[in-house]
């Protein structure tokens, strides 16, 4: 049977390229992001096996809409892969910007929390897996980087989440990847792990026996 996986900032970079990966695998995907246009053109590319549903995340009408969708056309969710994330304009705390951070905020940690609490119930039926974005910054001490803090809070939210999900079967994977050659960046880092790479991995954590339960990859550039 065809499992399914739900992917939050899927319309480019990592995302886009878990989508690309687990339909290789033989996944179905339900691909979420604010990008209506990215997101079609995608769900185009990948055909019957993908479900473009563009929303704000951050807007938990417009995600349970979307998980709603997800579990009729696909009969159920499998996995969720908690990609959606954003860095900040302005670096340290004393110069930063606590508009900037309310946003980076909202999406990097409530959207992650809101996330989870939208799809376990789907994933408790399926003893199912969730995948989650962090980062290197999440495991290092970074000179006023309050983006790192926020991946601080997905590293801690995911092992207690593991242990939480495995009271009933369920899986949870933290993906730390360093810097990553993606939008996510004003200018291309072709020397950085490629979101091939990450994908790679994520696809790798699904394909793990139900006896093997991966808390955390961690990817480096191999330069």
């Amino acid at each position: 049977m065809t499992q399914t996986l739900l992917i939050t900032g899927a319309s480019s970079g990592i995302g886009a390229a878990t989508a690309r990966a687990a339909v290789k695998a033989g996944w179905q995907v339900a691909l979420l992001a604010r990008s209506r246009d990215a997101l079609e053109k995608l769900a185009a590319e990948l055909g019957d096996a993908a479900l473009a549903l563009p929303c704000d995340i951050t807007e938990r009408d417009q995600l349970s809409e979307a998980v709603a969708k997800t579990v009729e056309r696909f009969d159920g969710i499998d996995a969720v892969y908690a990609n959606a994330g954003k860095g900040s304009s302005s670096p340290g705390i004393e110069q930063g910007d606590p508009d900037d951070w309310h946003a980076m905020i909202h999406l990097n940690v409530l959207a992650v929390l809101t996330t989870a609490h939208a799809t376990l119930p789907h994933l408790r039926k399926t003893k199912g897996h969730f995948v989650v974005t962090g980062s290197k910054a999440g495991r290092d001490h970074m000179k006023g980087s309050v983006y790192g803090a926020t991946k601080w809070f997905v590293q801690g939210l995911a092992g207690n989440l593991a242990e939480e999900m495995r009271e009933w079967g369920g899986r949870c994977t933290l993906i730390t990847p360093g810097m990553v050659d993606t939008p996510f960046f004003d200018e291309p880092k072709p020397d950085k792990i490629q979101p091939d790479d990450v994908a790679n991995a994520v696809v790798f954590a699904l394909s793990q026996p139900r006896s093997a339960d991966v808390r955390e990859i961690h990817i480096m550039p191999s330069g």
